[in-house]
This record gives C-alpha cells, sequence and structure tokens, in this order.
C-alpha cells in the first residue's frame, strides 16, 4: 500500500468523493459532501444555522429529530433542511432566534420554521386601513387562523409558545405603540426577511416611529439562500407602512408595500418548534 504523501496531488473536493473515519464507532467512509457539513456543526451546535443544506429531512419530525432540539445540539440540523408534511415544504430558516427574548424569557430550545412559500392568499383587512396596527388587523385577529390549524396539524405539540412585541396602534400612518402578546404564528417583519427595515417609517426627531422588536436580525434561511425570497410569490408582511398599507415582499423580488391592506397577497407565516 502506498504511502499517503505518494498520492497523486489533488486540490479540489467532488460530491461523490469518499473519505476514511475512524473513531470510536469504528472505520468508516463517509461521502466528502456530508463530511463537509458536518465538519461546520462540530465547530459548535449553533454554527449549524451558518450553514445551508437543504435535505429532505421526511415526512415527520423523529423522535431524534426532537429530542436534538430541545436539547439544543440540532444534531444533523442544518438550515435548508426541511420536512414535507401534507404537501407543505417546512423549511428551517433559523435555530435559537429567539432564545432569551421577551418580556418572559424565552428557554425553550427551538427551530424556526417556514413553509417554502405562502400557504394561501388573505387580506390584511377588510377596508385599506392599518388603525390598530398589526395586532388590530383582520389577518392578526381572524385570517392567520387557517395557518395555525394546518401548522398545528402538523407539528402538534411541538409547536411552541413565546413573547412578541408586536404594534398595536398607528398615528398619522405611522406604528407609534406596541406592547408583548403570546405568540405562536405570525407573519414576518421586514428584518427577518431583508435584514432591516426598508418600508417601514423611521423617527424624524420629532416623530418617534414604534419599531421595537425582538425580530431583529434576518432569518439566516434568507440571508444564506436569498432565492429563498425570490419565488414569485408576493407575501404580506406585518409592519405598517402608512395610513392604508402595509409592507410586503413583491413577486418580482423587490422590498415594496400594498397601497391598500384589502389587496389579498400570500400568507407565509414564522413559528417556533421545539
Amino acid at each position: 500500500m502506498a504511502k499517503l504523501t505518494e498520492y497523486t496531488e489533488s486540490s479540489r473536493f467532488d460530491s461523490g468523493d469518499i473519505l476514511i473515519k475512524d473513531g470510536s464507532n469504528g472505520t468508516k467512509k463517509i461521502l466528502a459532501t456530508n463530511a463537509a457539513v458536518e465538519f461546520a456543526g462540530l465547530v459548535s451546535a449553533i454554527n449549524r444555522r451558518n450553514v445551508y443544506r437543504g435535505k429532505n429531512l421526511g415526512t415527520a419530525v423523529t423522535a431524534a429529530q426532537k429530542a436534538a432540539i430541545q436539547a439544543g445540539t440540532f444534531d444533523d440540523l442544518f438550515i435548508g433542511d426541511y420536512w414535507v408534511i401534507d404537501g407543505v415544504n417546512w423549511v428551517i430558516a433559523d435555530m435559537d432566534y429567539w432564545y432569551n427574548c421577551g418580556d418572559t424569557a424565552f428557554t425553550n430550545h427551538h427551530l424556526v420554521i417556514v413553509p417554502s412559500t405562502s400557504l394561501y392568499n388573505a387580506t390584511m383587512n377588510e377596508t385599506n386601513t392599518t388603525e390598530g396596527g398589526y395586532v388590530g388587523s383582520l389577518m392578526y385577529t381572524s385570517n392567520l387562523e387557517q395557518a395555525k390549524t394546518t401548522i398545528s396539524t402538523a407539528f402538534g405539540d411541538m409547536l411552541l409558545t413565546h413573547r412578541e412585541y408586536l404594534v398595536n396602534a398607528v398615528t398619522d400612518g405611522y406604528p407609534s405603540a406596541g406592547a408583548w402578546f403570546d405568540s405562536t404564528v405570525e407573519l414576518m417583519n421586514e428584518v427577518m426577511v431583508y435584514g432591516s427595515y426598508i418600508r417601514t417609517p423611521a423617527s424624524d426627531g420629532v416623530k418617534i416611529v414604534t419599531r421595537t422588536t425582538i425580530d431583529k436580525q434576518q432569518l439566516p434561511l434568507f440571508r444564506l439562500n436569498p432565492r429563498a425570497i425570490n419565488n414569485r410569490v408576493s407575501i404580506w408582511l406585518r409592519d405598517v407602512v402608512s395610513s392604508s398599507s402595509f409592507a410586503y415582499v413583491f413577486s418580482g423580488g423587490h422590498a415594496s408595500y400594498a397601497y391598500a391592506a384589502s389587496f389579498s397577497f400570500g400568507v407565509r407565516p414564522a413559528f417556533a418548534i421545539g
């Protein structure tokens, strides 16, 4: 057998290449593609949120996967991985995104899940108003119920409740107040999708705009794979833009707002499981 130094040198790995690993479970082979993501996971459990894999995880969360989520090890789970349940691709968007957040600390290890596209279309309000903010909208009070039922059926008691700071008042077209609410399933905000506010009004030195949120970072799903945003479907976001409009992701890919809250766009919510 040749020495390792005597083999022909290569500077590249191919997806079908095989590595040999040796350890407490014996000597085994591993595909280079699998080794690449596993090395990243060995850095730390939470580093798995910096790796996009996009693997089909099956049609239900297994007992082993549930245990890995609840323990915060996230073993063999990466961003972009998904379960196909009742025809919906439920995609891992982040890990421990809301950990220790809220007026009451949320201390459950968790995955943030979003469907790969909208679940259905609905309006934010019957008329073109943002009065009462997101919390006062028809979307919040009624039109999310179908999504909540679908998600509860898919994930059962793994669906978690955390505390969210949500806008509940609008003054002169800008979000002017908010409060803490129990949250299971919500529309995403601009920051979760884009990494910053874009259409949401900012304070101008006179008006103090309510942009308080624990959803203050872009979800790694969209940071690592912008194509997950741009799927040619318009979806509502929960941010108030004016007295008649909320923000939304336009099907053409740009950050936009609907001048009419009564428009019917896609419902693509985010939620935690653990």
